[in-house]
């Protein structure tokens, strides 16, 4: 049986006040061998056009410590940028697990992609 792959989808939604916001919808396991599709799909963005962009962990079936490790060097790389990150769609105990690490620094963590996107405003 092969391993189900990562994939990030890429779509594009409006805020309240009217701005684009980039997300990123992650969807399978995000692991060491996730690292191209998951900074490929990030660095291929435009800073000028991306300044808000929402990660989508709800359709994440596994997040490994290598996973992790990717989700930080994506929000650093976001932080250098001035680009803003908010994030939703992790299980409880990811939440813990992003408190833990230090990853809300980079982005907070909301119940769903509404209140999500209403934190960008």
């Amino acid at each position: 049986m092969q391993e189900q792959g990562t994939q990030v989808k890429m779509a594009e939604v409006k805020g309240s006040s009217g701005n684009p916001i980039t997300v990123l919808r992650f969807v399978g396991d995000i692991t060491s061998t996730s690292e191209a599709v998951v900074l490929g799909t990030y660095e291929g963005l435009s800073p000028e056009t991306s300044q808000r962009i929402l990660l989508d962990f709800s359709k994440v079936e596994y997040l490994n410590s290598s996973g992790i490790a990717l989700i930080i060097q994506l929000m650093y790389a976001a932080s250098k940028k001035g680009q803003a990150i908010q994030t939703f769609g992790l299980t409880p105990h990811f939440q813990k697990v992003f408190t833990m690490v230090g990853i809300t620094k980079y982005t907070k963590l909301h119940p769903d992609e509404a209140a999500a996107c209403a934190a960008f405003d």
